[in-house]
């Protein structure tokens, strides 16, 4: 990913597990992002948490001392969750124990998928896709769209408050 390009970004959990099915893990996610826009390292303009994966659509303005802020929020919230595994759930760490020389234990899967937002087309398509997948049947996870809460969804449709750390899509467009 490049600085300053707005992409459209999915993060697996490793082996598809579902360790973002429970609040705190959601919002270990959340935290992450709204310190790296506090920091002014990211712009996220839609968003959404599954039980196993997320999809973003932000971007990255500067570095994070000298990694690039998506690797930040990956190994950020990786150790944030080996802290709530230890505290909660030895049984559930142990699936995430790797014999990688450079850790002991990897919690997102290594292909993390960007890809570049070429127009504004391109990202209603992405924002729609991402504030549908909670209602597909194999999830079942809300009855709308608006009712999923760990979606940026009301952001856009409701002028919900509760995410008011996102950016509006249509500022790049402006």
């Amino acid at each position: 990913m490049e600085l300053n390009g707005v992409y459209f970004y999915t993060a697996t959990i490793l082996d598809w597990i579902p360790l973002l099915r429970t609040e705190k893990f959601k919002h270990i996610v959340l935290k992450s992002l709204i310190y790296l826009i506090k920091k002014g390292k990211i712009k996220v303009y839609g968003f959404v948490i599954m039980p196993n994966h997320i999809h973003l659509i932000w971007e990255c303005l500067e570095t994070n001392g000298k990694e690039m802020p998506h690797a930040s929020f990956m190994k950020f919230t990786g150790h944030q969750f080996l802290e709530a595994l230890r505290e909660d759930s030895d049984e559930l760490l142990r699936r995430f124990k790797t014999d990688h020389n450079s850790r002991n234990y990897q919690f997102w899967q290594r292909n993390s998928l960007p890809i570049k937002i070429a127009d504004r087309k391109m990202l209603e398509q992405k924002l729609d896709y991402l504030h549908l997948n909670p209602l597909q049947k194999h999830w079942d996870l809300a009855d709308d769209p608006n009712n999923y809460y760990f979606s940026s969804c009301s952001f856009y449709e409701q002028d919900d408050p509760k995410f008011n750390w996102l950016t509006h899509y249509m500022t790049i467009y402006e």
